[in-house]
Formats: structure tokens, C-alpha cells, sequence
């Protein structure tokens, strides 16, 4: 098998929730695999900025994509980045705010500041928790630059409004990104997988990808080696034919050549 990156979905994946950051064994599998030729890639609705914290120890073996394929670095700088049409977005944002109920929170995202709508039930102390650099916002207008992504955060959890916004929002490529979350880019992980691949010489029938959730569905189903999280939901783990239960025992498996499971 031949593979040249790694990209791996962060919230229920490499990163358990509740848990900071990546495990001391990641980090080592990381640089290790590196020494092997194999680039590593955080693939996540995180921003730049939280992810290059995260990443620190093994910053100059990764390359990064942001918000779900939005915003893409890799030697610290900005090598791919997906806008939203600007009225587009805020009548998103408008909607999101809106139709929630009052239980939802919206985060529009630019190159690295995370612009908050915030109701004081939990999306700040979330910012926060992840290390996202951010700016509260009472109205989309405020912004001051070009919006890749919106997001509402439902902190009694997202079923109640998958219904609701998904379908409404599909040009956005809505879709739910985690107990709490529901995203809208014009970029999703899928299509920035493919832009680093284009950009970075590797094919995407080399490239092994990890995910546990609908957002990462296009990346999944671009790459060569995809693995689905054996938490993930009934359908997810249905549709693909590896899963596992920590990406760590895969990429172990990889480095000392042995059968992946």
C-alpha cells in the first residue's frame, strides 16, 4: 500500500470529545510517519490558529485544512482558501439565528477569527475550550472580511434541526458536524483534500482519511484508504468497509508495515 498523507477528522475521531488535544502516541506516530515519507493532515472545522496550537510538536510534518475544506495552510501559510458569496452567507447566518428557537448560536468563520452570535449557552466557553481566535458580532454585516463558513451551535444538540436546515441549506453543502453543530461552506473536506492533493503532487488514491461524522463523508469517499470511527452512526459505519476504533492502531499498523485492521 502506498500511501503519502494521512488526513484525519479531529472531534470523535483522533480527538475524543471532552478531550483537548491529540494522545503523547500521536504525536510520535506522526513524526514517525514522516520520517516514512507520510505527510500528516488535520482535516477539521477548527480554525487555523487552534489547529496549528494542537499541532505544535509536529507543525513542520503536517499540512492543515480548516474549516471543513474552507481554509487550507501548510508551512505557515495560506495555500487554498473556498468564500462564501457574501449575501449568501448572511442570509444563512440570518436563518441559523433566526429559526433555532432561541437555543441556537452562530459562528461565521473568516481566514482565522471565528465571529460570534452568541446567546450565553455555551458556544463561547466551546471558542474558548478549542483555542479559536474570535470577535463577537451582533450582525453578520460587522464583518470585515471574505466568510468561508457558518455554523449554529445548539447546545441541547442538533437533532431537533437537521430537518430544518440541512435540506434548506444544500448549495451551502450543509451538514451536521458534530453532537452540537451544523456547518455551511462552499468548500467541504472532500474538496479540500483534493486541492492539497493538486497542490502537493500526491493522487488521492494515496491518501488514507479518518472520520466519524456526515461532514466527512466527501473526504471519505475521495481517498483511497478511508476509515470510519466505530462510534459513528449506524449508516456511516455501513457505508464504509474499514472502521476502527482509534486512528492511532491504523497508522501503528501502517508504520511497522503490518495488515491494517
Amino acid at each position: 500500500m502506498n500511501i503519502k498523507m494521512i488526513c484525519s477528522d479531529l472531534d470523535g475521531t483522533l480527538v475524543p470529545y471532552g478531550r483537548k488535544g491529540p494522545t503523547a502516541e500521536a504525536y510520535s506516530l506522526i513524526e514517525a510517519l514522516a520520517e516514512q515519507g507520510i505527510l500528516f493532515c488535520p482535516a477539521s472545522g477548527r480554525q487555523y490558529t487552534s489547529l496549528r496550537t494542537l499541532f505544535a510538536p509536529v507543525a513542520q510534518y503536517c499540512a492543515f485544512l480548516c474549516e471543513n475544506g474552507g481554509v487550507l495552510y501548510k508551512e505557515e501559510q495560506c495555500i487554498g482558501k473556498t468564500t462564501m458569496p457574501r449575501a449568501l452567507a448572511e442570509e444563512i447566518a440570518h436563518d441559523l439565528w433566526e429559526r433555532s428557537d432561541g437555543q441556537g448560536e452562530v459562528m461565521l468563520s473568516g481566514q482565522n477569527c471565528a465571529y460570534l452570535m452568541e446567546r450565553g449557552l455555551g458556544m463561547l466557553d466551546r471558542v474558548r475550550f478549542i483555542g479559536n481566535r474570535y470577535q463577537i458580532i451582533h450582525d453578520p454585516s460587522e464583518i470585515p472580511e471574505e466568510i468561508v463558513k457558518v455554523s449554529v451551535y445548539l447546545h441541547e444538540g442538533v437533532e431537533a434541526y437537521v430537518d430544518r436546515f440541512v435540506p434548506r441549506w444544500q448549495q451551502a453543502n450543509c451538514a451536521v458536524a458534530g453532537p452540537y453543530w451544523i456547518d455551511t461552506t462552499m468548500a467541504n473536506k472532500g474538496t479540500g483534500v483534493q486541492t492539497l492533493c493538486s497542490v502537493l503532487g500526491i493522487d488521492p488514491s494515496e491518501v488514507m482519511a479518518f472520520g466519524d461524522n456526515y461532514n466527512d463523508t466527501a473526504m471519505l469517499d475521495l481517498v483511497g484508504t478511508p476509515y470510519i470511527m466505530d462510534n459513528a452512526a449506524a449508516p456511516l459505519r455501513q457505508r464504509y468497509a474499514h472502521h476502527t476504533a482509534r486512528p492511532e492502531d491504523v497508522m501503528q499498523a501502517l508504520l511497522a508495515g503490518a495488515p491494517l485492521p
